[in-house]
């Protein structure tokens, strides 16, 4: 495949032997469970609700419109769906096809959205219909563009394109393919760190060991009930173990659509949910909101917590309050995930972000020279590992920038290593902006702010905030008045750059102070801006 880096195959084989690459598909992880557990309910919505048998010739049928419309192996497709039922269809089902499912997010526009098109040449796109916005009408913008887009499907009001309920309608029962597991089974969009998104290939061998391996150390079980609070494209909620992961073990997995404490303790209540995973901001304010909400999650046995770095005094509350079982994540839609364990000690759950899953992830800590530094003292993390990538798909410059010459992956996040082998998270090295969970690159921002008639200068920082862990505030040198907040966003918003990415605050600056070799200092103008 053009543009995807394979294992080498030393690593390849070294990892099949020691057992962590099986050689089943993805597709295995439901149709292993339709074949155990068949009438064990799979996955549950506001809408619908499909057992494992359901689920599966549900997927089935999916594989077969798309086959029919000419969408199968080698064709890449945009996936933009909303948490629900037809997110794991829609899933399974291009797998079946032996589709190649980019797993784009609700908040990702037009800019990003092209984007992707441009570089996995994807055939088609899945989009649901919402009443906040016309996804149908976005996708109707992207296929005027000059791409290889040939077909919109629309789960909902398909207006003159396809409808996926009516080309899921069918009964029929693809062929199964031949599956290489050594290649990739679907594209994960990474958060931007240096520019636009990147795509980022995890194959079938690393993604079932993901899931699987996750689903084992969070000690999941066939009676647990798994909620998607976070949109499930996301790396966390699909596969650490999210509900690839409950799958493995034959569990059920509720979609949630809206993560406020109000709503999503009353869908835990009434489905009986005991884990689930969110960012801090959303775990501070569900640690907060059991002082006023009358339903209080009682049955959650595992709240994981990833995406940024949770503070020990958020720890102890979340712990006091939702649940005593937390656990800290710290982890890439590249690969290296850590976990804090079930019966790790207080302090290790409260002042860390867990350690490696597999015994073969490989760690350096480098300084800026690429220098290992002393043990407990902070440095770059790099890591090459059983379910780490080797390279970004179709970005051979990235992959330059990102990977060193003996491949391990450049995180560009800063971190301690104790003696006892966890990590403690204790800054970042790339510029990017953890918004609320979302990793948002300041360069991209600042391209498109520049764009802007009345803009001379831009710098994007990350200021401190208590529910979105850091605000973005965009520091602006105007060429004469200064525009509003609300024009700037209104700007990006005919740019289709995405919702999590528009600043939250605008700063006017007479210039952008510099560093004694000409480049912005932003940590004058975050010293500068925070309270």
């Amino acid at each position: 495949m053009t543009g995807f880096t394979p294992f080498p195959p030393d690593r390849a084989a070294a990892y099949r032997d020691a057992g962590y690459w099986t050689g089943q598909p993805l597709d295995w992880v439901l149709r292993s469970a339709a074949e155990r557990r068949p009438d064990h309910p799979a996955v549950i919505d506001d809408r619908s609700r499909f057992t494992y048998a359901e689920l599966d010739r549900r997927a089935d049928a999916a594989a077969a419109g798309l086959l029919a419309l000419g969408i199968g192996d080698g064709h890449s497709v945009l996936v933009q769906l909303p948490n629900s039922c037809q997110f794991a269809v829609a899933l399974f089902g291009l797998l079946r096809a032996g589709a190649l499912p980019v797993m784009c997010l609700p908040g990702h526009r037009d800019a990003e959205l092209a984007h992707f098109l441009e570089v996995s040449g994807a055939v088609g796109i899945i989009v649901g219909t919402d009443a906040g916005f016309d996804f149908r009408a976005m996708a109707e913008r992207l296929l005027e563009r000059d791409n290889a887009l040939r077909h919109i499907i629309v789960d909902g009001d398909a207006g003159p394109h396809i409808s996926w309920s009516q080309l899921c309608e069918g009964d029929g029962q693809p062929s199964q393919l031949r599956v290489d597991t050594s290649r990739p089974a679907l594209l994960l969009v990474s958060g931007g760190t240096t520019g636009a998104p990147k795509l980022i290939p995890r194959t079938h061998d690393d993604y079932v060991y993901n899931a699987t391996a996750s689903a084992q150390l969070c000690q999941l079980t066939s009676t647990d009930v798994y909620l998607v609070a976070l949109p499930a494209g996301h790396n966390f909620p699909l596969a650490c173990p999210g509900l690839l992961g409950a799958m493995t073990v034959g569990a059920t997995v509720v979609f949630g659509t809206d993560p406020s404490p109000e709503a999503a303790f009353a869908t835990i209540a009434r489905h009986g949910v005991t884990a689930t995973a969110l960012v801090p901001a959303l775990a501070r304010l569900w640690a907060q909101a059991c002082e006023w909400e009358e339903q209080r999650p009682t049955t959650l046995r595992l709240l994981q917590v990833g995406g940024a770095k949770l503070a020990a005094d958020d720890a102890r509350h979340v712990r006091s309050t939702l649940t005593p079982g937390l656990q800290q994540v710290f982890g890439m839609a590249e690969g290296l995930l850590c976990y804090t364990r079930i019966d790790d000690p207080t302090e290790i759950l409260e002042h860390t972000q867990g350690r490696p899953l597999a015994e073969h992830d490989e760690l350096q800590i480098v300084d800026d020279e690429g220098v290992a530094v002393p043990e407990c003292e902070p440095g770059e993390l790099l890591v090459r590992g059983p379910y780490t990538i080797n390279g970004y798909f179709r970005a051979e410059a990235e992959n330059q920038r990102s990977f060193t010459p003996d491949g391990f992956y450049r995180s560009g996040d800063k971190v301690r290593r104790l003696p006892s082998g966890y990590l403690e998270v204790t800054g970042r090295v790339k510029d990017v902006i953890l918004r609320g969970g979302e990793t948002i690159s300041a360069l991209d921002l600042e391209s498109h702010l520049l764009t802007h008639p009345a803009v001379s200068a831009a710098a994007a920082v990350g200021l401190p905030d208590p529910y979105l862990g850091e605000k973005i505030c965009a520091a602006i040198v105007f060429r004469g008045r200064p525009v509003s907040l609300a024009e700037l966003n209104e700007h990006l918003d005919t740019r289709g750059v995405a919702v999590h990415c528009r600043p939250d605050m605008v700063a006017p600056m007479p210039a952008l102070p510099t560093t004694a070799v000409g480049k912005v200092d932003k940590r004058t103008i975050v010293a500068q801006l925070r309270p």
